[in-house]
Order: structure tokens, then C-alpha cells, then sequence
């Protein structure tokens, strides 16, 4: 019979009506931190669980009917049921805080970013910046923040990850089935859906909004894919980063433009913008344009626009901001440069630094925001001698640039053993304490062997999934049973007794996968003990076109290969949030070289320290912070200066020391009960000093105390009145700029060489104003030891204002100081620019010292 073409039709099942609030279960990504309501879908068909990658929706649309009708006759499943939507419920019925944080119920945070990862079902995440910003979002739901999010809906998320035989890194895309993700439409009040347009050159495209829920919070995603557009421009935002830098270019539009183009037809009205990272700065523009449309004019709408405005920049390296040619941006933004009433230079320089003439995504967020951040001390400090030349007179210690350590979001990475034992010992109110240092120091009030005993009990999981997914790695690259056994040799569920190290994270050169491998000799003697067995655990991806991140892929293949490190180095494919959280929970060591100072934050590490795993970590990124010399191992980082070679010898030479010397004799140094007390130690500590820190409650409560309060008292500041304020600023920075080059600074008293404690002196110095007023400029004196140059960690005090001296127009500023220190003080004078107004007193980065 000759065959027709087979059609397909997918038969969904009914859910009973005594569960039909699964649907709404499946519909709120608070089941991505809630594992109970996930293990409320795994247990109706695990198989089919794992298949539909987690995905409630995707699960409810394909499990067997018979199951569900099943289940409304199983008391226990209707019990876990219950408890599930009791607490979710619960959850739920609170109300929006409007006391505590500063916020209130008129204020509206909008947090714009390219990607966002709350859970493996919902693909639509590469990496660390994605999961950061899912908990982000996760953490203003447990906040009860007025909080919204806005982002892009990729077709295809980033890639799924096969390792072949030779260890490559073969990249897999698959189409995201949208009625599978936990999606709808927005709809009008008439019902019909939400469309905006954004324009394009030569082209108007279509986008469709769509919303996701997350707890308390709303996330705003946008889609192309509409049979109106033209195929090219269906596919803007089909794949996550995909594309030369034309796509690029359009999905940054169609987040910054669109974004807030989506909010106004929503009818949202968000009083404070947070652009996580430089891809959504185009939003500046847009709200420029509004503004510049109901009147004002561009200065003065940039000023109201960047008030309000909050940028994080998350990128350790000048190279890794997104930046356009300027022929480019002419070519996409000519309307906009029309409408922004502003010549072609004004709106280029918007985007350039003094040494390159490429139109800078990140210049635009500092120059459209008013709050800026990095994710940690240290990256706060590189991001400030990055940008340095935005504030070209102001040194980095006193940057505009400040920071904000990253955190983690405890409910979705804390296993629930944990969670059990701390309800157990801590009692419930450790939910409500996750950034009390004190609380959490009671976790020695847990018993050592049942503290060990969940280790090992998270670790026997982790190995149970790391010898599946090995198994079918190695069955897919056609291994044979025999060797798959030499393989599996130390990941044995039963017998968790292995120390075991990871290292999973994106396969980057930077992050240096293979520093362990740097001396194979050194590394053979460290392993070579049978009965002090190590088993490393690498898993990552490396983008799709960055060969040498694939090249390391290929080397820990082939180092794992050789006979005496088989068994004892395991590369596993498929890393992602699933196989992640099995990681961070179940290792016993976490395993980070970056070089200095290229980790802005990372946050791997703090998850796997809630877990009581203990980190071994260059001082960089957050580990800077964290570490404090008992809750883990530190690799001090090589001066900058060492080339490539020197910086690696000697810091995988202090790996290796730290593994042999301390690592090894601390885990086997097993007592009577099994195991060790000093390692148990050690890691509570681990616990006790990494949760309460370096936490999402407490890096949300930083971004709410120290930048949404008084952006959101800023922004209606300077919009009220017309813009009176907005105004006043743009036209004081017009006039203080074109008068600064004249401004001149001298000292008109003499220098004294000693006085005595108690003794006062008077210092005089003249100033030439160049037209500007005694009230325009801020004249300080700054007084420290000899020998220190840090401004910011100097005492200052301020000139005030005396007559005239009727030469030359200069006008005198005057102050007497009793210097309450003895001994050698050097004090400098200097004058800065000073408007009542001004968000940051060094934001016009101009300043002269004497």
C-alpha cells in the first residue's frame, strides 16, 4: 500500500475537577523554588517527568488521563495536594509590603534583562547572568516588592550540550513549544492581545506580548514570531545571543524600545528602571523621546530619565560590553535621532569614551542612570577604573560606580534535607533570618552525624544522577559495558566515602578548567592514594563559536581518558539547573580558578556553600568577601603583571599544596562515628557564614535601600512641576561645563610646618570661577596620614565662601581647622563642581586639585 502523508494530533488529557488547580501550579513559576509541588507532577509519572524536562505544563498536556483519575482516589497524593496548595496559597494572600523597604504601593520597580533563569522548563537562560536575574525576580516576590520584570521570548533558548567520543562539544537547538511554558498572552480589556509596534529601517515589526508569572511578580516577554512579520524579522528573538551583530543589535532594541513601549500599552507606570546589564540601555532613549515629546527638551529629558534609572554592569573586561559602529547606529536610530530633536554628534557621544569612537552600550546606561553597580568589591573597583574615563577627573575610589554582591536565591538552591534538619534544630523562623549572622552561627547546635549524614545523603543523589547521565553519555558514544565500569568506579551511590571535588560552570578561558591539569605528575601523586580516592566532576558549556572554551572541553575529555585518572575525572554533558543543583548540594569541595581580577561575582560557589559544601577558590569575585580563612581554602592571586605562564604555575602549584597538605588529611581524618570532626566543622561554618551573606534577600534589600528608595524620591523629584528640577540641572551642567576649563584654583596662606594639638589653622584659597557662582563649586580640604591617597578614606571638610578680593574676579574661600589627630598629616585642597540637585556629588566628573 503506498504510503500518505501521516498527520499529527496530540490528545491532551482532562484533569479531574478535584485537581484542576495543578493547571494553576503549572502555571506560576513558584514551583521552580518549591519542590514539593514539583514532586507532586514527578510522582504521577517520573519517566515522563524527566521527559518533558521538568515542565508541569508540558506534563499535564501529555501524562495518561488514567493517571489523574488514579490519583484522585490516592489519599496520599491528595494529602501532599493539599499541602501544596495550602502553601502556595499562603504564599500568595499576603499583602504587598508597603513599610520596611521604602517603597510604597504607587511605586513600581521595572527590572529589564536579556535573560532570565527560574528553572530548567522554562529555556530561556544561558547562564550566570540569567539565573541571577530569575533570582533576583524571586526574591522581590518573597519581598512582596512592587516589583515587575521585562525581557525576551526565545524560540530557542541556549543549546543543549552532547559531548561526542572525542570530547567535542556537538550544540543542539530545539524549538520551544510555547503552549508548553508557563506563558499567556496579555490581553486588553476588550480580550484581544497586546501588539506594539517598534520600527526597524524601512520596516515597522510587530511584537506580541506576553506575561509569566513568578510568585507575587509579573514578567514581561516579547515575541516576533508573528505570521504579519516578514521571516526575517519572525526570527529577532528566536535564539537566545544568536546571530552577527545586526541581530544583536535588533533584539537590544526591541528589549530597550519595545520594552517600555509594552509597559505603556499595559497601562504600568513604573517609577524606578533597573537595566541589568548594557543590552537594555536603548530603553534611556525611548523614555528620552516621550519625555522629549511632551515638551521637553533633550537635556532635560535625560536627566528626568536618568534619576530614576539604575544600571548593574556585570562585565569584568572592556571587551565584553556590547558596542556598535556609529554608521550602524545612524542606520537603525535615524528617527530617533529626529525625534530626540539632538544633532547626529550629541547622540553618538551618548555611547563613546575618550579612546574609542564604537558607540558603547554600557557608556549609554551610565550616562541615562544615576545608580550604578557591580556585583562585588572587587568588581566594583574594576568597573570603576573600566569607566574611569566617564568621570575624567575624579579618581576610581570615589567613582560614581559603587556595588552590590550578587546573591542567591536560598529556596530554590537549598536542598530540602536541609531544610528539614534547619526546621528541625533552628526551628521555622530561619526563613525569616537568612541575613542574621548571629542566627545562623546556632547551626553547631545541629548534631555532628546527622549533619554528616545528610551530606552523604545528598551526595549518594548527586552520584546516583551522575551515573546515569555518564551511562548515557557513554552507551550514546558506543562504550562498551566493561569500560563504563572502570568509568563508574567511584561513583557509588552506596558508598559516598569518595572525596569529591567539582568544577562546573561556563567553559570560558578565563574561568581556566584545566589549571588543575597544569602539572599531570603533581596531580598523579595527589590522586594516586587508593585508600584517599578523589573523584573530580567537571560539567559546562562553551558558547557555541568560542573554539578555545571548546578546546578546553576536549582536554579534560582527554585528560579523563588516560588510565590513571579514569574513574577519578568525570566530564558530564548537559549541564543546566537540573544537574546544577545536584552539583552544589552533593560535592564535598567547589572548585574555582578564574584568573584575578576577570570573575565579576559568581555565584556557583555560594550555592554550593548554603550546602555545606566547602569552596576552594581564587580570592576573586565573591569569594573576596566570603572567605575569612575557616570556611574554606583560598588560591591567593599572582600580581597582575605575571604573564599567562608564571600566574598558572604558581597558582595551580598552591592547588596543588592546598589539596595535599590540607584538603585530604582533613576529609580522611575520620574518627570513630566515620567521619571527620574537623571537616564537619568546617563546613557548618561554611553554612553559617556564606548564607546569611550572600543571599537574594539581602542583595534585593541592598538594591532597595541603597538605590530603588531614592530612585523612585528622585524621579518624582525632578518630574514634578513639569520638570521644573529637570530642567534647572540640565541647564546648571550646560553652563558649569562650558565655564570648567577657565576655573582655576591657588592658595593664598601661608603653609605652616608644625602647630600644636588644639591649635587651629586657617587655610585661604582663591578660586577663578570663570563666570560661575561661589554656590556652583564645592571647595574641600582633605586631611589623612602621609602616604594615603585614597579620597574616599580621608577626612574631609568644606571651604565656605568669603568676600571678593577684587582681583581678577577671584573670589576666596576660607576655613579654620582644629586637626583633632597628632603626628604627620598631609591634607590636600580641591574644588568639584556641587548642585543640591545632583544624585551623585561627582557625577559631572569634573574636579581640580590644588
Amino acid at each position: 500500500m503506498k504510503e500518505g502523508t501521516p498527520f499529527i494530533v496530540e490528545v491532551n488529557p482532562k484533569i479531574p475537577r478535584r485537581l484542576k488547580r495543578m493547571d494553576e501550579l503549572a502555571g506560576n513559576l513558584w514551583y521552580s523554588w518549591n519542590r514539593t509541588s514539583r514532586t507532586l507532577f514527578a510522582r504521577l509519572h517520573p519517566s515522563l517527568w524527566d521527559a518533558v524536562g521538568h515542565s508541569p505544563k508540558a506534563f499535564l498536556k501529555r501524562v495518561n488521563e488514567q493517571r489523574l483519575v488514579d490519583a484522585v482516589d490516592d489519599q496520599v497524593f491528595l494529602a501532599n495536594f493539599n499541602r501544596v496548595l495550602s502553601a502556595y496559597d499562603t504564599y500568595h494572600s499576603e499583602p504587598m509590603r508597603q513599610n520596611g523597604t521604602g517603597l510604597h504601593q504607587s511605586d513600581l520597580v521595572a527590572y529589564f534583562c536579556a535573560e532570565f533563569g527560574f528553572h530548567e522548563s522554562f529555556p530561556i537562560y544561558s547562564g550566570g547572568l540569567g539565573i541571577l536575574a530569575g533570582d533576583h525576580c524571586k526574591a522581590a516576590s518573597d519581598m512582596r516588592l512592587p516589583f515587575i520584570a521585562v525581557g525576551l521570548l526565545y524560540r530557542q533558548g541556549y543549546f543543549s550540550q552532547l559531548i561526542d567520543a572525542e570530547g567535542n562539544q556537538v550544540a543542539t537547538y530545539a524549538d520551544s513549544d510555547f503552549d508548553d511554558l508557563p506563558i499567556s498572552p496579555v490581553l486588553r480589556d476588550d480580550g484581544n492581545e497586546v501588539h506594539i509596534n517598534v520600527g526597524f529601517p524601512g520596516r515597522t515589526v510587530i511584537v506580541k506580548v506576553w506575561q509569566a508569572r513568578i510568585g507575587h511578580v509579573w514578567l514581561y516577554l516579547l515575541d516576533t514570531d508573528l505570521e504579519v512579520n516578514s521571516l526575517a524579522d519572525r526570527d529577532i528573538v528566536h535564539q537566545l545571543y544568536g546571530g552577527d551583530r545586526y541581530m544583536r543589535m535588533q533584539q537590544e532594541i526591541l528589549l530597550g524600545v519595545g520594552g517600555v513601549r509594552a509597559l505603556q500599552e499595559i497601562g504600568l507606570k513604573p517609577t524606578v528602571w533597573h537595566i541589568n546589564e548594557g543590552h537594555a540601555a536603548f530603553q534611556i532613549l525611548e523614555r528620552a523621546r516621550s519625555l522629549v515629546r511632551e515638551g521637553l527638551d533633550f537635556a532635560s529629558a535625560l536627566e528626568a530619565v536618568a534619576v530614576n534609572t539604575v544600571f548593574t554592569t556585570h562585565t569584568p573586561v572592556p571587551a565584553g560590553h556590547d558596542h556598535f559602529s556609529p554608521d550602524m547606529m545612524i542606520e537603525y536610530f535615524s528617527e530617533m535621532l529626529h525625534d530626540l530633536k539632538i544633532e547626529k554628534e550629541e547622540f553618538l557621544a551618548l555611547g563613546q569614551s575618550a579612546d574609542s569612537h564604537e558607540f558603547n552600550m554600557t557608556t549609554l546606561a551610565i550616562h541615562g542612570s544615576r545608580y550604578h553597580n557591580g556585583v562585588s568589591r572587587i568588581h566594583g573597583d574594576v568597573s570603576a577604573k573600566i569607566c574611569g574615563d566617564l568621570w575624567p577627573q575624579v579618581g576610581p575610589e570615589e567613582s560614581p560606580i559603587t556595588y552590590v554582591t550578587n546573591g542567591v536565591h536560598v529556596p530554590s538552591f537549598l536542598a530540602d534535607e536541609w531544610v528539614d534538619l534547619f526546621d528541625t534544630y533552628l526551628g521555622y523562623e530561619w526563613r525569616h533570618r537568612l541575613c542574621d549572622t548571629e542566627f545562623w552561627s546556632k547551626i553547631d547546635m545541629i548534631p555532628d552525624h546527622l549533619f554528616w549524614s545528610v551530606r552523604q545523603s545528598l551526595k549518594s543523589q548527586m552520584l546516583y544522577q551522575l551515573r546515569h547521565r555518564i551511562s548515557n553519555q557513554h552507551f550514546r558514544n558506543h562504550g562498551s559495558e566493561a569500560h563504563l565500569d572502570r568509568l563508574l568506579k567511584y561513583t557509588d551511590p552506596i558508598n559516598p566515602n569518595v572525596l569529591t571535588i567539582g568544577f562546573a560552570r561556563r567553559f570560558a578561558t578565563y574561568k581556566r578548567a584545566t589549571m588543575l591539569f597544569d602539572n599531570l605528575d603533581w596531580l598523579r601523586e595527589i590522586i594516586a592514594d587508593e585508600d584517599r580516592p578523589i573523584l573530580f566532576v567537571f560539567a559546562g558549556k562553551a558558547h557555541p563559536a568560542d573554539k578555545p572554551g571548546q578546546e578546553l572541553i576536549r582536554q579534560v575529555h582527554n585528560i579523563s581518558r588516560l588510565p590513571e585518572f579514569e574513574g577519578k575525572i568525570l566530564l558530564v554533558e548537559g549541564y543546566d539547573m537540573g544537574l546544577a543543583r545536584r552539583l552544589v548540594s552533593g560535592v564535598d569541595i567547589w572548585l574555582n580558578n578564574p584568573v584575578y581580577p576577570l570573575e565579576a561575582s559568581g555565584t556557583s560557589g555560594m550555592k554550593a556553600g548554603i550546602n555545606g559544601a566547602i569552596n576552594l577558590s581564587v580570592l576573586d569575585g565573591w569569594w573576596g568577601e566570603g572567605y575569612d580563612g575557616k570556611n574554606g581554602w583560598a588560591i591567593k592571586p599572582s600580581p597582575e603583571h605575571y604573564d599567562d605562564y608564571r600566574r598558572n604555575k604558581e597558582e595551580s602549584q598552591t592547588l596543588y599544596e592546598i589539596l595535599q597538605d590540607h584538603v585530604l588529611p582533613l576529609y580522611y581524618d575520620r574518627g570513630k562515628f566515620g567521619y571527620s570532626e574537623g571537616w564537619v566543622k568546617m563546613a557548618k561554618h561554611s553554612i553559617a557564614t556564606v548564607l546569611p551573606r550572600f543571599n537574594a534577600t539581602r542583595m534585593v534589600g541592598e538594591y532597595v535601600s541603597r538605590f530603588y528608595t531614592s530612585a523612585s524620591t528622585q524621579g518624582k523629584i525632578f518630574a514634578q512641576n513639569d520638570f521644573e528640577n529637570a530642567k534647572r540641572l540640565a541647564v546648571w551642567k550646560s553652563r558649569v561645563k562650558a565655564a570648567w576649563h577657565g576655573v582655576a584654583l591657588r592658595r593664598l596662606d601661608e603653609p605652616k610646618k608644625r602647630i600644636q594639638f588644639g591649635d587651629a589653622m586657617r587655610f585661604e584659597v582663591g578660586v577663578q570661577l570663570n563666570g560661575l557662582k561661589s554656590e556652583d563649586v564645592r571647595v574641600e580640604l582633605l586631611v589623612g596620614r602621609p602616604g594615603n591617597v585614597n579620597a574616599s578614606e580621608m577626612q574631609h571638610y568644606s571651604f565656605v565662601s568669603q568676600e571678593a578680593t577684587g582681583t581678577g574676579h577671584e573670589q576666596v574661600f576660607a576655613l579654620e581647622l582644629a586637626p583633632d589627630l597628632c603626628g604627620k598629616l598631609q591634607y590636600m585642597v580641591r574644588i568639584y563642581p556641587w548642585h543640591e540637585l545632583l544624585t551623585n556629588s561627582h557625577e559631572t566628573g569634573m574636579m581640580f586639585w590644588l
